[in-house]
């Protein structure tokens, strides 16, 4: 067996062919765009590799035949509550059934990490936002929805025969939203009562032609709500604003929704249809004729999924029942004039139990688990898992 760094367009090519060969098998697999996965590692998509560093590998046997791959990532900014180390990243990790073939790989992606001065590596993570390619599933093999990994559930093995922790799960939920049957707990609806009687609070969906206000108010909310924890770090109402065109062919104005307390916006609640009950049919490329397929396939196949992407409260809000006040606003609207069914609440981890409370309380039956690991090169030093947040 022999590792390749990934240094030409050959190489780029195997690297994402692996992966098909691998998981190919799983029904429930659905292959992620060949694209999204490239732009990971394209400086001129991806703006953390203006400061940071990342290096891919392909694995062979010794008659030539992928057998693996993976990627390790330096971010001087990635860090976690609690973290005493310089912790790097792996990710896009695939490999046959075979701990020989993944210590390889490992040990391949641990010497990189370790020359750049690296102390520990988690993984499978990626070299940008956390609601991408993050975590190893390991429970709930159902298909994944967009731009989430999927993995043959042997991997759970191999990382944890090699030596990595849980460093904490990231659980998901499903809800089911449709019939008149589904109702949320008593308590949801109490608070709604409070504030809808108040003049000084409102809520609203987004509308497309207003996407600058809508940027600009999602800053405000993430910035207070989230970017407080370490590990994240504020967001510019022009990256809101990029995210939201990007999104806009397949945004649903009804799945995003913001509080208001006198105009001030408060809370936020982000949504997206499930779009990999289309990708799945693109086989990983998305040029102009699968561009045309999509499109098609989205107009056609009414899509009866959504995904809950985001959640924020401002603090001076959090724990008085706003957040069941935009939930019940929300669910009035999508229950009477959409056709969606089942809404997955995706990437929360079980470090954070206000938001897992939420999920619980909205009805949520746990779907999937995905793990982030960590490895601690000083294999002497306490591993500790993540610290929950207060």
């Amino acid at each position: 067996m022999k590792n390749f760094e990934v240094n030409t367009k050959a190489l780029e090519k195997d690297f994402l062919e692996v992966h098909v060969l691998i998981n190919k098998a799983y029904p429930n697999w659905i292959q992620p765009l060949d694209n999204d996965v490239l732009s990971v590692f394209d400086k001129s998509k991806n703006k953390l590799l203006q400061k940071a560093e990342a290096m891919r590998w392909v694995l062979k046997d010794d008659q030539g035949k992928l057998i693996g791959r993976i990627a390790a990532f330096v971010n001087k900014k990635y860090t976690n509550k609690g973290d005493d180390v310089e912790v790097g990243g792996i990710g896009f990790f695939d490999c046959i059934d075979d701990h020989k073939a993944a210590a390889l790989l490992f040990n391949t992606a641990k010497k990189w990490l370790m020359d750049r001065g690296m102390e520990a590596m988690d993984g499978p993570i990626n070299l940008g936002d956390r609601d991408k390619w993050w975590g190893l599933l390991v429970d709930g093999f159902h298909p994944p929805i967009y731009n989430m990994n999927y993995n043959p559930p042997y991997y759970k093995n191999l990382f944890e025969a090699y030596g990595f922790r849980n460093f904490y799960d990231q659980l998901c939920w499903s809800l089911t939203v449709s019939g008149e049957a589904h109702q949320l707990a008593p308590k949801f609806y109490e608070a709604h009562k409070k504030y809808s009687g108040d003049p000084d609070f409102k809520a609203e969906f987004i509308n497309k032609k207003n996407l600058e206000k809508y940027a600009r108010d999602l800053s405000v909310i993430y910035n207070k709500a989230w970017a407080q924890h370490e590990g994240n770090k504020d967001i510019s109402p022009e990256q809101v604003l990029k995210l939201f065109k990007t999104i806009k062919p397949v945004l649903d104005e009804k799945l995003i929704w913001f509080a208001y307390y006198k105009d001030e916006p408060v809370a936020m609640w982000v949504n997206l249809p499930d779009i990999n009950q289309v990708i799945k049919h693109l086989h990983g490329k998305f040029g102009w004729f699968s561009k045309l397929k999509f499109f098609l396939i989205k107009k056609l196949v009414k899509n009866e999924n959504f995904i809950g992407l985001a959640f924020g409260v401002v603090p001076e809000f959090q724990g008085k029942g706003l957040d069941y006040y935009l939930i019940v606003e929300a669910e009035q609207v999508i229950k009477s004039t959409t056709s969606y069914k089942k809404l997955e609440l995706y990437w929360q981890g079980d470090f954070n139990p206000k938001i897992l409370g939420i999920s619980k309380n909205l009805g949520g039956k746990h779907s999937r688990t995905l793990v982030t690991y960590r490895y601690l090169f000083d294999r002497n030093k306490k591993f500790e898992r993540h610290p929950v947040l207060l």
